[in-house]
């Protein structure tokens, strides 16, 4: 049974919760590009994972085959309880490295890059964490713990971790001790000082106590989320690839060769002192701290989050079907739907290709629908060619109405400002 799968209805239903929670009590946690740049990044993340999931599937069979002590039960209640210990046990190492080896930050790095706190960032995941993670668990399969209990927990912590991605729960009393809480998991996700790289637990606060990592909130520190070398993009390729470019380039630039190749493997944030002489990095100034932000109108905005339902749509039906289709239809649909949230998150940020880049992508809607019959991704009919073309006319009449109304709402808004500065000058003048 797909846990996951079947919790992805519910995760929209609690954002929903918490958006209203947020209306009631006057807060302001959720930014539009921010939420649809983390979602789209879980999108891609579960998409590519139809892709690469078998990497920790098949390697984790193959270490149970071969090197397992114990022959554990399946069906005997104290093997799940044992696994499910276990698995947070292993999940903690892998986090903790996660934060402290900069080949490893690479991968996790995405899930930090919000600066912002809701329940979307639980669902913002790495694309690329299937590289090394499955080093980590391999410990399970020598204990003897059956690839179904494996699975199972491991969806089962995942699931845990998506409430304590929230500012609307204080601290829990004694529940605090031993559990992982939206508190002390709001302190992992800090850039502060005083919390950084604190909090690894993923169901269980036990393993941070008993290692000395663990950091209580403070009300005296509010945090301040995000990392310390911005994302500053709303672009999820971008996100999964931003530290492997800069570690690429630091690697490029190092003059001696074993700094090249040692700097994947060293603790977070070491460089080549030549590199880091030459190409000094800029820290943010947390006193100044200010969120990443690229203005942009709400017409455009609402048009973005119509489509962002559509990718939303085909990766619930490949998340659904990924088991039975071949690999050339997860292809095809893996590259549609990095290609189509690339082309949403440079609407996002407003850049000056990206009308042409949308005009593109729906255009290549045409041809990708013709190639889903060929290779096994979808059935292609009379009624499908319609509904689409129907979609295509419809975002083409979107798209127009949305650039009209955002140039009336500039128009609209330049034309206040003179008004505006007037009236203020006013109020000085005769208070």
């Amino acid at each position: 049974m797909d846990f996951i799968l079947l919790a992805v209805p519910f995760f929209f239903v609690l954002i929903a919760v918490e958006l209203l929670a947020d209306r009631w009590r006057g807060m302001r946690n959720y930014r539009l590009a921010d939420a649809v740049n983390s979602l789209s990044a879980g999108v891609l993340s579960t998409t590519l994972g139809l892709l690469t999931k078998g990497v920790g599937l098949v390697t984790y069979a193959l270490a149970a085959d071969h090197l397992a002590l114990f022959s554990l039960p399946a069906d005997a209640w104290w093997v799940w309880v044992l696994a499910f210990v276990a698995y947070d046990f292993c999940y903690y190492w892998l986090h903790r490295f996660g934060h402290e080896r900069n080949i490893l930050w690479a991968a996790h790095s995405v899930h930090h890059q919000s600066e912002d706190y809701n329940l979307s960032t639980a669902l913002r995941q790495t694309s690329t964490g299937f590289l090394l993670s499955w080093i980590f668990y391999l410990p399970l399969a020598v204990l003897g713990v059956p690839l179904l209990v494996f699975v199972s927990v491991g969806a089962l912590n995942l699931l845990y971790q998506f409430w304590v991605h929230t500012r609307h729960i204080p601290k829990l009393g004694w529940y605090e001790w031993f559990f992982v809480t939206p508190s002390n998991h709001r302190v992992h996700h800090a850039q502060n000082p005083l919390y950084i790289d604190r909090n690894y637990g993923g169901v269980f606060i036990l393993w941070d106590r008993l290692f000395g990592t663990f950091q209580p909130e403070d009300d005296a520190e509010p945090v301040i989320f995000g990392v310390t070398t911005p994302l500053a993009s709303w672009n999820p390729l971008w996100a999964n690839v931003q530290f492997y470019a800069q570690l690429w380039s630091d690697a490029r630039r190092a003059e001696r060769w074993q700094d090249k190749l040692r700097i994947w493997f060293m603790p977070t944030g070491w460089r080549p002192d030549d590199v880091a002489r030459r190409y000094p990095q800029a820290k943010q100034d947390l006193a100044n701290f200010r969120k990443f932000e690229v203005p942009l109108a709400w017409p455009r905005q609402l048009y973005v989050l119509v489509q962002f339902a559509v990718y939303v749509a085909l990766g619930s039906y490949l998340m659904d079907a990924g088991g039975r289709l071949p690999l050339a239809a997860l292809l095809l649909g893996a590259g549609v739907m990095a290609f189509g949230l690339f082309v949403l998150g440079a609407t996002l940020e407003n850049r000056p290709w990206a009308l042409r880049l949308e005009l593109l992508r729906l255009g290549l809607n045409l041809p990708a629908f013709a190639l889903a019959g060929w290779t096994g991704l979808g059935p292609v009919t009379a009624l499908g060619w319609v509904a689409l073309l129907s979609y295509s006319l419809l975002s083409l009449i979107g798209l127009y109405l949305s650039r009209f109304l955002s140039g009336q709402a500039r128009g609209l808004e330049a034309a206040t400002q003179p008004q505006a500065a007037t009236e203020h000058q006013q109020g000085a003048e005769h208070p």
